[in-house]
């Protein structure tokens, strides 16, 4: 199998990080992105001219293109685009202020639309590429105090299911990772925390209750998982990234489906019969 060429955003840490090592580990090139670039030294020193370190934050629009222009420039082509970087913002929806909501929409969406919207000519003009999105159980669930968080990840959902049937033609695959609770400082050190409101305690404890029975998956685990992933014929729209996501998706889904159901003969009466009226 040919070595791909890959674009990573936020390889100093976490599933990026662990995606960078994977690839480079079986003799792909990689064009890894950090806002410290410096942290991505180890990741050079091993594998020379196989990294390329690009200083990049995702939110500057001008500097997304820079970097997707330096990675195709510096390999020759982009195989596999993983929209990685990103964070999660913890308060309620009314703890939360102006400033740190627009900062994780800016980050978390807005973010991966710049490098997507950034890499696709180049893709369409190779006819092929694999758009990798990191999203979230939190992009098909949601839970007490993560709400932008959510709101982020569901937006990502959305404008990536459009894109995917957009982009079929032109040789480009999309796929959104769905992982569930990892090992990884995504509530810790990477998180950011609005300050907190006493009125909303018991929704914390409620939430922290739920967290504390979760088993956290090793990230390490999930190196092979995007290798076999990006090298499939027909991979999937979505998948879950640990064993948690599948059964709370479908207990929640149910729940949709039932009220749908329960509340379907109003839905019809709010149809109308507009061909009717028109008639008359």
């Amino acid at each position: 199998m040919a070595s791909k060429v890959w674009f990573i955003t936020g390889t100093s840490k976490g599933f990026g990080r662990v995606w960078a090592e994977a690839a480079l580990a079986r003799g792909d090139r990689v064009a890894a992105t950090a806002r410290d670039v410096k942290k991505l030294a180890p990741l050079v020193e091993r594998y020379r001219e196989k990294v390329a370190a690009i200083t990049l934050d995702v939110t500057d629009r001008t500097a997304v293109g820079a970097a997707i222009t330096a990675a195709h420039t510096h390999f020759g082509r982009l195989d596999v685009v993983v929209n990685n970087a990103g964070y999660g913002l913890f308060g309620t929806i009314e703890e939360v202020s102006e400033a740190e909501a627009r900062d994780q929409i800016e980050t978390n969406l807005f973010g991966a639309l710049w490098v997507t919207q950034a890499a696709l000519p180049i893709l369409r003009a190779q006819g092929s590429g694999h758009i990798i999105q990191v999203s979230s159980i939190g992009g098909v669930n949601a839970f007490p105090t993560v709400g932008l968080y959510h709101a982020s990840k569901w937006g990502l959902e959305g404008f990536s299911q459009s894109l995917a049937a957009e982009v079929a033609a032109f040789g480009i695959k999309v796929t959104l990772v769905e992982p569930g609770g990892y090992a990884t400082d995504w509530s810790g050190p990477s998180a950011k925390r609005a300050a907190q409101m006493r009125e909303y305690d018991g929704a914390r404890a409620a939430i922290a209750a739920l967290r504390s029975n979760n088993v956290p998956g090793d990230p390490d685990a999930t190196g092979p998982a995007i290798l076999k992933l990006v090298d499939a014929e027909d991979p999937p729209l979505r998948i879950f990234f640990g064993s948690g996501g599948l059964p709370l998706t479908r207990a929640e889904y149910a729940k949709r489906i039932e009220t749908w159901e329960k509340w379907q003969d109003l839905s019809i009466q709010t149809q109308g019969d507009l061909a009717r009226k028109q008639a008359s």
